[in-house]
């Protein structure tokens, strides 16, 4: 049987629902994304001499799979998984790193995911220690566990 999230704070289930729901959404941004590199390759801009200059419908495809696999994790997310939270944060950071790579091409874009990619990972991260940050914010002491 597989583990899922211990009852906790209502606080720490609205961090879980806000990492799994931006999960994706980052997801289908990301999918987005690769689709338009994939099928409209010959319509995104390539700078001239960039050092990070990669074949645009092999990419397309790279930013699918990692937009897939976050909207995937998302759901798992929702449905109460402890797994899912770290493969979401490690998925989010490859993602971010994808579009630091991507930048010369679609800057905005690129910086808008990247910026969905930190929140995943903050909201992963508070939701592992949801219980105590929420008895933190309230004012109480809270002995490590």
């Amino acid at each position: 049987m597989a583990q899922t999230q211990s009852d906790g704070s209502p606080f720490a289930h609205g961090v879980s629902v806000f990492a799994g729901v931006i999960l994706i959404i980052g997801g289908g941004f990301q999918a987005i994304q690769g689709l338009a590199a994939i099928v409209h390759d010959q319509y995104i801009l390539v700078l001239p001499n960039y050092i990070y200059a990669f074949d645009l419908t092999a990419w397309g495809w790279i930013h699918l799979l990692v937009g897939l696999g976050l909207a995937v994790t998302g759901i798992f997310v929702l449905r109460g998984q402890t797994w899912a939270r770290v493969v979401g944060m490690v998925l989010a950071g490859i993602s971010a790193l994808l579009n630091f790579f991507w930048l010369p091409q679609a800057p905005w874009w690129a910086l808008l995911l990247i910026a969905v990619d930190i929140l995943v990972i903050l909201g992963s991260r508070v939701m592992a220690t949801g219980d105590t940050v929420a008895a933190n914010s309230a004012g109480r002491r809270v002995a490590p566990a």
